[in-house]
């Protein structure tokens, strides 16, 4: 007798999503940019408005994501990951080369379209990553969704902290490494991650909540081992490399689940003497029970074709832009994330124009309350589904009203202003897109919901353009001097004030817009309770 299993079983579902995990732990590239910002500046003399535009071509990549959902209807999530891990060599790849002096700085148009590949390599990891996952496990969208986006926190402060261990925060290493570890990666996880039916039983969900919960603690340790390791000041080169492997077997410990459900597989297989015609009867049963339900469905479906959907069943992505509560989700989500990015990007000014010299204590604060913002809001948010059917939308609404305040604090430049600032909106950040991503599949459904989700990201690269493109990049220039290089500069408080204030206002606008979809959507998740209540107490009767 040996180990061994198969892609649908347990083993192969939590294999999966074990490496789902690690490809969200190394696909958050996108915040990084702050890291190597400034070294991209200096060598090819930029103003703040022509930095702040490479920046926006980063997220405008995610424009592209369109293509990423169009796909992930037409092809496997292997070769949808395959194309996202090649992207981002290449677009990674290219600015390494320029950074670290391998190449002559490439012309800015040039720089522009491989900052915009690698912006848009994310898109096809996530999109393969959050459809197949929260198809494999439809009935814990929350707390999967909080965990995978978790991890894309946590990945901007992994990758910041080794680099800052491991190689002295060197921005052509920091670039080489965000090329080559996420192609690794990616490689790895198309071997284990496929679509496999989800669970049947209140016993399996019973038992994929457990999972989930240690998949929580681990991930709780790993970002206070990440905060320890930022806040403890500077660190010998012993040390740092002590640091790195304890925090790559951290992240390797998720493998204990699938390996536990192997285990407790070929014990069982060794003590159960299995009667293999029994078996063949009770499997010959169900699955002509399984054929009339699609018969069944596909009738409905006839049906369903004649009408447009309402709130809670499946709708293709010109039926949900039909609705007001898709467009109501993607304004709120704009000023959410637009003014949230506009932060990510310009944190290395941001530092400099107050003072800091270093400033990835601060690229690592937003990543890792990031982390805690998107893994606890996921689980959150559906446990007070199932306890007092909740709409989702609530958090969001709190996440932005927090955010609003955060801003306001960042404006007045007080002494650690931008200490506080970098973590209400890494939390707040991190709350916006773990909440919003099981909404819009509750709202119109798992059917077309690759499209619909990569349809809601383009908030991304447009909110960078309007918040950190145009405001930040527009009122820095207007508050700078001019440098002898070609560039500009400004230092002080007064630099950024004006940014944050309308950012503030922002928010505000977005919270009342949340506050509207909670009260819409009321209806929806009370059924949505009714429903699980009702299977509950079915279940137990039946037992």
């Amino acid at each position: 007798m040996t180990f061994q299993y198969s892609y649908n079983s347990p083993v192969g579902k939590w294999l999966g999503f074990v490496a789902a995990v690690w490809v969200q732990a190394i696909s958050g590239n996108n915040y990084t940019f702050s890291n190597y910002s400034d070294a991209l500046k200096s060598l090819m003399a930029l103003t703040q408005l022509q930095l702040n535009n490479l920046s926006v071509a980063k997220d405008v990549g995610k424009a592209f994501g369109i293509l990423a959902g169009l796909a992930s209807d037409r092809l496997s999530t292997p070769v949808i990951l395959l194309i996202g891990s090649i992207e981002g060599f290449i677009g990674y790849g290219v600015q390494w080369l320029v950074v670290s002096g391998t190449i002559k700085p490439l012309p800015y148009w040039a720089m522009c379209i491989f900052l915009c590949m690698g912006g848009n390599s994310t898109t096809w990891m996530n999109t393969a990553i959050l459809v197949t996952c929260i198809r494999n496990f439809r009935k814990n969208r929350g707390p999967v969704t909080g965990i995978l986006k978790g991890y894309v926190g946590l990945s901007t402060a992994i990758f910041t902290d080794i680099c800052s261990a491991l190689f002295a925060s060197d921005p052509s290493t920091f670039l080489l490494l965000l090329a080559v570890v996420p192609f690794a990666v990616c490689l790895t996880a198309i071997v284990f991650l496929r679509e496999i039916p989800p669970s049947s039983t209140p016993a399996e969900e019973k038992e994929e909540v457990k999972y989930f919960s240690v998949i929580n603690i681990i991930a709780v340790i790993i970002a206070v081992y990440l905060l320890v390791f930022d806040i403890s000041g500077t660190h010998g080169k012993v040390f740092s490399q002590i640091f790195a492997v304890i925090l790559l077997i951290l992240l390797a410990s998720p493998l204990f689940i699938p390996v536990h459900l192997m285990v407790k597989n070929f014990i069982r297989s060794n003590s159960e003497n299995l009667d293999v015609e029994g078996n063949e009867n009770e499997i010959a049963e169900p699955l002509l029970v399984k054929k009339e339900v699609v018969v069944v469905k596909e009738e409905n479906a006839v049906e369903m074709e004649k009408r447009q959907p309402v709130i809670g069943e499946d709708h293709t992505i010109f039926e949900a832009m039909r609705t007001l509560d898709f467009w109501i989700l993607f304004v709120s989500f704009l000023c959410g994330v637009g003014t949230g990015l506009a932060v990510m990007n310009n944190l290395g000014q941001m530092g400099l124009a107050l003072g800091y010299t270093d400033v990835s204590i601060f690229v690592s604060l937003t990543s890792i309350w990031g982390f805690f913002g998107r893994i606890l809001s996921g689980t959150v948010s559906e446990y007070f589904i199932k306890k007092a059917a909740m709409p989702r939308p609530i958090w969001n609404a709190a996440s932005q009203i927090v955010m609003a305040v955060g801003y306001i604090l960042m404006a007045m430049a007080m002494p650690g202003s931008l200490y506080i600032g970098s973590i209400v909106v890494g939390i707040c950040y991190g709350v916006r897109l773990a909440v919003t991503v099981p909404t819009a599949s509750e709202l119109f459904g798992l059917k077309y919901y690759g499209l619909i989700y990569n349809v809601l990201i383009l908030n991304l690269p447009l909110g960078s353009f309007l918040f950190s493109g145009l405001l930040a990049g527009l009122l820095y220039d207007a508050q700078a001097t001019k440098t002898a290089g070609g560039g500009n500069t400004c230092v002080g408080a007064h630099c950024y004030r004006l940014v944050f204030i309308v950012m503030s206002i922002a928010c505000i606008v977005g919270f009342s817009l949340d506050i509207l979809l909670a009260i819409r959507t009321k209806n929806l998740y009370a059924k949505i309770y009714a429903s699980r209540k009702t299977k509950k107490s079915t279940t137990a009767v039946l037992s």
